[in-house]
């Protein structure tokens, strides 16, 4: 027994405590979406504009997650047959940035690219085409979906591919197999495997988009079950459709989250001897010429909306912007929400992990130990379930029962981004602390080195870095969120991601462009902040 019986019982009280909390938080929500009555809602389920709704949220999930992968398939199989094409490992850096950007950063640039002034449409009216592109509207909600998604699936089929032993590679070269043979015998088991889960999730993250559609919309015809959320509560003022959409969405996130833990896992490829691998398919000037080609297109793609956004936002006037007191507000807003949020989920994660730990090293068959201990990995997923305009929503009809919501929208706030950055915080978190834990107890023990002096010695120089990654991840993650601060956004409570939707609802889009390219400035140096600084080994391969 490395813990004292008094440190187990405190890290499982923390734990406790901790799991209490994010279930109690969440169960309120879902308490209030239910009214009195139990026939209303499912009278308002099956209204013809809340089934045209979750129709719309399904096909636009669908058709995003088809395109997505459709696209991410010859760019993974080009990178990873250009082992040695120049830039390659930009490229797949390029491939993370929509991932950490803050969605309507995003949104902008694709409208400034794609948009009716953007630079697609002034090419096309060059060329004589009268009628510019719309990107408004099911198109422009696909084509941002696959912008953001399809580099995530691009990145998860490369890693797959990239554990294609090598001895494959030597033999379908050995045999001289064309293109099309090492794609069907060799590539696509490979993908096969792994596209499911990377469809699965895909069509999660557009089931439950919500800024994006938002944005890129374009009215009724156009809207998800979230967006239909924060329409009936924001402008209609409808809290019984409302609910109905709320609860329906918890059905279907939950539908999703069933479906994606049925789904097989990737198989093993095989042994390996470890060799270099060498793929003699893309040799060849043709096919070198056809891969740079995707590369370049890819590029392109992604590259030219964030120079739109660098661009347009260079083009504003950043002085008059740093002059007004709306804009100070904002960002005083932000930056308390998104650094209360972002201690609020390390610290939770930080009370699951080491009560999960305590758990294992009991060793006794308590009744129930072992739902205690599942009870706390899954609290951190349980904003999958729930998603973050339903916690407020249903926070905003528990709380104007008794007062005004909008006084609590600040620490609401903070609670969801802290509920909505934890699944991320606790996956860097619990593999650094349990590696570090079991490499440094036995020694710790044996010096009777405790409390304080452990942590300040021991703890704190090995976990600092990790925990620096997840704290400016999930800082950056609260500081760009439009989700929550939509439904409680006014003139008097305004974040700098409101204040860019604000200016763009009102046509100020040269002061939206200077505040997104501040926020995505600032976002980014977040990024890089989490991964400054030596990386230790245990942090390198577990964190």
């Amino acid at each position: 027994m490395l813990l004292t019986k008094a440190e187990i019982r405190f890290a499982m009280l923390g734990g406790a405590a901790s799991l209490a909390g994010v279930v109690g938080f969440v169960g309120v929500a879902i308490f209030a979406l239910f009214p009195s009555s139990g026939a209303s809602i499912l009278t308002a389920v099956f209204e013809p504009y809340v089934l045209r709704v979750l129709r719309f949220t399904l096909l636009q999930a669908l058709l995003s997650t088809l395109l997505s992968i459709a696209f991410a398939i010859p760019v993974a199989q080009a990178l990873a047959r250009q082992q040695h094409f120049p830039g390659r490992i930009w490229i797949v850096r390029l491939m993370a940035v929509p991932m950490g950007l803050p969605v309507l950063i995003g949104a902008l640039g694709l409208i400034g690219i794609w948009g009716r002034h953007g630079i697609m449409n002034a090419v096309l009216l060059s060329l004589g085409v009268a009628e510019p592109v719309s990107i408004y509207g099911l198109s422009g909600i696909l084509l941002a979906h696959v912008f953001f998604n399809m580099p995530l699936a691009c990145r998860l089929m490369l890693a797959a591919l990239e554990r294609v032993p090598a001895e494959y590679w030597l033999m379908a070269s050995g045999l001289g197999m064309r293109r099309r043979s090492v794609f069907r015998f060799v590539e696509w088991p490979v993908l096969r495997s792994v596209i499911p889960g990377i469809a699965g999730l895909i069509f999660m993250l557009c089931a439950t988009s919500f800024t994006l559609v938002l944005t890129m919309g374009g009215g009724p015809a156009a809207t998800t079950v979230e967006v239909a959320i924060y329409q009936s509560l924001r402008f209609d003022f409808d809290p019984g459709r409302a609910v109905a959409l709320s609860l329906l969405q918890i059905v279907l996130t939950a539908v999703i989250l069933g479906a994606l833990s049925i789904l097989p896992a990737p198989r093993d490829e095989g042994i390996t001897a470890g060799k270099a691998v060498r793929r003699a398919d893309g040799e060849q000037p043709g096919a070198r010429l056809m891969d740079g080609t995707v590369l370049l297109l890819a590029t392109l793609f992604l590259v030219l909306p964030l120079m739109s956004v660098v661009f347009a936002g260079l083009r504003s006037d950043l002085m008059k912007l740093s002059r007004e007191s709306i804009f100070w507000q904002s960002a005083a807003t932000s930056f308390a929400i998104s650094i209360s949020a972002a201690v609020l989920a390390l610290l939770i994660s930080i009370m699951l992990v080491r009560a999960r730990r305590a758990v294992l090293l009991r060793r006794t068959g308590a009744a129930g130990a072992g739902a205690f201990f599942a009870a706390m990995g899954g609290a951190s997923s349980l904003v999958l379930l729930v998603p973050p305009i339903v916690l407020a929503t249903g926070w905003f009809l528990a709380l104007r029962s008794f007062s005004d919501a909008s006084a609590a929208a600040p620490l609401l706030i903070v609670a969801i981004n802290a509920l909505m950055s934890l699944p991320f915080v606790m996956r860097v978190v619990e593999p650094a602390f349990i590696v570090h834990k079991r490499r440094t107890q036995k020694l710790a023990a044996s010096l009777g080195v405790t409390g304080w002096v452990q942590l300040r010695l021991i703890d704190m120089p090995a976990l600092f870095k990790p925990m620096l990654m997840a704290f400016s991840f999930a800082m950056a993650l609260s500081l760009g969120d439009l989700g929550a601060v939509a439904l409680f956004g006014s003139d008097s409570f305004v974040t700098l991601p409101w204040l860019v939707y604000s200016r763009m609802g009102s046509y100020r889009t040269n002061d939206a462009d200077g505040l997104a390219l501040i926020l995505g400035i600032v976002c980014l140096l977040l990024t890089i902040a989490g991964t400054m600084g030596p990386v230790r080994r245990e942090v390198a391969l577990h964190g």
